[in-house]
């Protein structure tokens, strides 16, 4: 009898990381469905970027409220769990407070555990705020209604829950308080619980102690529907994104090749690309499948947190467009994509794409490729490759661009520059 928690203990642990696991092998697969991309080069600068965006928070900052208590919650959270070693090694072997023998240490780590856990619970009910009675106008865009906005939330709920648990966990174990040592916070919190018998109290420990951990394990699940799913994946994301100039535009071989053929006249039509290239199967990308492996990625790190359309020039004048939108309806039509794939077997025409049915044709055209986006991203999420993706394949697939846009294509067509001059009158202008 005296091992069944440890078994019951086991269970649980083996359910809780092995239903995370098949649902973090399913988010692979589902980004594997996009094209393949090299990310070989500019290793060097890929770590740094790692090191200072992902790690070092540094475009959180930027905006130093939201920022700073972004950090607080973040370094908070991950160091306080830490401490999950201790309660797994204590839940398998049935021990208590394995590590309290470091003495000192011991009592330094869980000191700071719990100023921490304070200042998370702090900083979590000032998001809730900010949120729920603020209102801030970044959590109101219409992609925020419903899901969105309740799954932010249930974290935040959760969260409060789980430092409540841990200080409370602290509080009602007497061994631990009798140590004085590291108690730095719940040695006020234990007078609270003083009326008590040993028994009940023991009985409020061991419940803290259990929902704590069964919290985390639920909590780690949960990220797998939720928006914090870029608590794992912001690293690997920084690490692929982009390492050229913003403003550089990648440049397909075949295209390029055609260009050239219009804009210079000594241009060998029948020249092989430069770099041996053949023109793809499709132009573009219409749906999911379309996209890169890193755009997949990039959609399913997204925080939500709408920076990014907050400083969209478009959606502050009212157009339709949101660089957010574009990357929650991305992640969307992934995952009912990934969900036709487990129903069959392989993926069955359903009759949606991305385009149309999911992202319009006029929020793709209301963007004015200013990168404001991208750089707004904390985590180095890139709207606007889908939206260009996208775009050349309405122009070169459906020839479907905005009149303006076709008129200046057939003027460089035609008079290789994109005004309607005539070609005799290309160079009046020296002599103006």
């Amino acid at each position: 009898m005296q091992y069944i928690p440890n078994i019951l203990f086991l269970i649980a642990l083996a359910l809780g990381v092995g239903y995370f696991t098949k649902n973090i092998r399913k988010i692979i697969r589902n980004i594997k469905l996009g094209q393949k991309v090299d990310a070989s080069h500019d290793k060097a600068q890929r770590w740094r970027n790692v090191v200072r965006i992902a790690l070092g928070q540094s475009k959180m900052v930027v905006r130093p409220v939201s920022g700073l208590l972004h950090i607080v919650v973040y370094v908070g959270f991950i160091i306080i769990n830490i401490e999950v070693l201790e309660i797994i090694i204590d839940g398998l072997f049935g021990t208590h407070r394995i590590f309290s023998s470091m003495g000192a240490f011991y009592g330094f780590l869980i000191g700071t555990f719990e100023v921490l856990a304070v200042l998370v619970f702090v900083a979590v009910v000032v998001f809730w705020f900010r949120r729920n009675i603020q209102r801030i106008k970044r959590f109101l865009s219409p992609e925020m209604k419903g899901w969105p906005k309740n799954d932010g939330n249930f974290i935040l709920y959760f969260e409060m829950v789980l430092m409540t648990l841990f200080l409370v966990m602290n509080a009602t174990d007497t061994p631990f308080q009798e140590m004085n040592n590291g108690n730095v916070i719940s040695q006020y919190i234990a007078p609270l619980f003083s009326g008590l018998s040993e028994g009940v109290l023991h009985m409020v420990e061991r419940s803290a102690w259990w929902l704590h951990i069964l919290g985390i394990l639920v909590f780690l699940n949960y990220l797998y529907f939720s928006k914090h799913l870029h608590i794992i994946l912001a690293f690997p994301n920084v690490y692929f994104g982009r390492t050229n100039p913003k403003g550089q535009f990648k440049n397909l071989a075949s295209v390029t090749k055609e260009v050239k053929l219009m804009m210079d006249p000594s241009a060998d039509p029948f020249a092989a690309p430069a770099d041996g290239a053949e023109a793809p199967a499709k132009f573009g990308a219409s749906d999911v499948m379309d996209l890169s492996t890193t755009q997949l990625l990039n959609a399913y790190t997204c925080t939500e947190c709408g920076r990014c359309t907050s400083e969209c020039p478009a959606n502050q004048t009212g157009k339709k467009l949101s660089p957010r939108k574009v990357m929650m309806d991305t992640r969307d039509r992934l995952e009912e994509v990934g969900k036709n794939i487990d129903a069959n077997g392989e993926f069955k025409a359903d009759g949606k794409q991305l385009l149309g049915d999911y992202i319009s044709t006029e929020e793709l055209w209301a963007c004015t490729t200013c990168n404001a986006c991208v750089e707004a991203c904390p985590v180095s999420i890139d709207p606007l490759s889908i939206i260009m993706d996208m775009r050349q394949y309405l122009v070169m697939e459906q020839s479907a661009a905005p009149s303006e846009l076709n008129v200046t294509m057939t003027n460089i067509e035609n008079n290789a520059a994109p005004w309607p001059f005539n070609q005799m009158d290309r160079a009046n202008w020296i002599n103006e």
